[in-house]
């Protein structure tokens, strides 16, 4: 009997938590912005990552064709964006963790240098993607990556759905980088569509 109070006690307990929990997230959403809202899920999400997650064997580039390919989650590079002020890491994979802590490559897209479509992914917070829709034309992206510097251009942009896969192609006919974050900026809820920035080699 003492064992069962006991289960029935921790269960009550966190009811209580969670029923307090879901009572600040609403007092969030009434009381502070949705971009505040965003910044603390971040925050928080962003405890979780290990500062030291860097590749350990450097991947090499030789015709056009990567060996020792980074590995899933690691920071492989840095994108650079002057005309914003983008400076974000960018970690080979794309999940929950990655996207709190920079920019995700998509696993089945190839590397800067490959020759083929490069796809980035980020979130739409003001410390990451926010200001991507301020981009014009002809704006200079510049991929820092640990087996050379890649520098390529913007050439457009669009809003696409979150299901036109076939706005971000993967092909290997000519070197394009694809950058997307969520559309609208700042929307905390499912955002069913993505602005796409798109770039081309330069160099």
């Amino acid at each position: 009997m003492t064992k069962i109070m006991k289960i029935i006690k921790a269960a009550i307990k966190s009811i209580i938590v969670a029923f307090l929990f879901v009572v600040a997230i609403c007092a969030c959403v009434i009381f502070i912005g949705k971009e505040e809202i965003a910044m603390v899920s971040y925050v928080l999400q962003l405890i979780t990552v290990q500062e030291d997650n860097v590749q350990k064997i450097i991947p090499t580039l030789e015709d056009g064709v990567l060996t020792n390919y980074p590995t899933f989650g690691t920071k492989y590079a840095t994108l650079k964006i002057p005309t914003i002020g983008l400076e974000q890491p960018v970690y080979y994979g794309a999940n929950n963790t990655i996207l709190n802590s920079g920019i995700a490559h998509d696993e089945k897209s190839y590397f800067p240098g490959e020759g083929g479509s490069i796809i980035y992914a980020g979130h739409n917070f003001s410390t990451i993607l926010a200001n991507l829709p301020k981009m014009n034309e002809g704006d200079a992206i510049i991929v820092e990556s640990n087996y050379g510097t890649f520098e390529y251009v913007m050439v457009g942009s669009k809003i696409i759905k979150e299901t036109d896969v076939e706005q971000v192609p993967i092909q290997k006919e000519k070197e394009m980088l694809m950058i997307y974050t969520c559309w609208p900026i700042n929307n905390i809820s499912h955002a069913t569509e993505r602005f796409v920035v798109y770039a081309n080699l330069v160099k």
